[in-house]
């Protein structure tokens, strides 16, 4: 099965009102055990790289390595993202190798530290959308920034944040801003800020509605009924996971992720894309080091990382089928790029 846009995915979960899990793949365990768990529940796929992961394991290797997931199951219909694309040249870059959706996200400027204001954040995700849907790719935008509304602080991870200080404005996305965004930019998907944030450290209690703003959420699926929504910072940091890791030799502080009944929430509420990276980690870690303690001896990758396969693709299936995307992908079309492009021209505006 061809690699599908972004859009073609969303437009079908919005239908049936579901969400999509995106995980982020760095190697091809992660592939490997999001494809086995997509194929068991016939799940739709985003797999997502960020700038990170496509410079550890290079564009080449990555862009072959996920088009075999699509030859390895072919009843799976899979979209190849980039995650958070720092400049319409990066976004260019990832569509020349292959991908089929790409995220631009002008919230930082190209610089990765200085905050990017409305009219830049505007202009770059537009030229974006202007080049991708020539060629049938959805483009992803992002209004608001990712982080603690505890702390007030923004974060790092993989390379893409804003780490210091800022406003609780910065950090809730504006319904009416992210209706002019929408407007000014004619993106597929919109990722909105409401108190989620990248790695494991995202609370320091079990989130409410001060610190997780599902009621924020709410005002911007009314404000934009039609607008696909984006969840970034989703993963759930379950507690097992943390005791896997730590009785085998870890050491992570307490915290708590996002909970899946609050995600579950959010997909009654415009959600078709869940961001998931830190709970794949977790899984991955967790199985490798238990391998490790029960046998020092042990040095075959091929065991450990076959562990650790196993323990990612277990939650995989848990967020297909939580999510509501398990038993979904025969009903996708699968529409080759180049109709979705001319679908994208015939569009009103276009």
């Amino acid at each position: 099965m061809p690699l599908v846009s972004l859009r073609e995915l969303l437009d079908h979960a919005a239908e049936h009102t579901y969400a999509i899990p995106a995980f982020n793949v760095n190697n091809m365990e992660q592939m490997q055990a999001i494809m086995q768990a997509a194929d068991a529940v016939e799940a739709p796929v985003i797999l997502q790289a960020s700038r990170g992961a496509r410079a550890y394991a290079g564009d080449v290797v990555l862009a072959h390595l996920i088009r075999a997931a699509t030859e390895v199951y072919p009843r799976v219909p899979v979209c190849m993202h980039q995650d958070h694309g720092n400049s319409v040249a990066t976004c260019v870059s990832a569509i020349r190798h292959g991908f089929t959706s790409v995220m631009m996200d002008g919230t930082l400027r190209e610089d990765g530290k200085t905050l990017g204001d409305y009219s830049y954040n505007a202009a770059v995700t537009r030229e974006t959308v202007r080049i991708a849907h020539m060629v049938g790719a959805s483009v992803e935008g992002e209004i608001g920034h990712l982080g603690s509304l505890e702390t007030g602080h923004g974060e790092a991870e993989d390379g893409h944040g804003f780490e210091g200080l800022l406003t609780r404005d910065h950090l809730l996305t504006k319904p009416d801003e992210a209706a002019s965004f929408v407007a000014d930019t004619g993106v597929d998907a919109l990722a909105i800020a409401i108190g989620t944030s990248h790695g494991a450290y995202k609370f320091s209690r079990k989130p409410d509605g001060e610190t997780l703003a599902v009621a924020r959420l709410a005002e911007i699926h009314a404000r934009l009924p039609h607008m696909h929504l984006v969840l970034h910072g989703a993963s759930s940091v379950p507690d097992d996971l943390q005791e896997i890791i730590n009785a085998n030799g870890g050491a992570l502080r307490p915290t708590f992720g996002v909970p899946l009944e609050e995600i579950e929430a959010c997909i009654q509420l415009g959600v078709r894309k869940v961001n998931i990276d830190t709970d794949l980690r977790l899984a991955l870690t967790g199985a490798i080091r238990r391998v490790l303690l029960r046998d020092p001896a042990e040095f075959d990758p091929r065991r450990y990382l076959g562990e650790g396969r196993s323990a990612m693709a277990v939650l995989c299936r848990d967020r297909f089928e939580r999510f509501g995307a398990a038993g979904r992908a025969p009903g996708v079309a699968c529409l080759p790029l180049d109709e979705m492009a001319r679908r994208y021209r015939a569009a009103p505006g276009a």
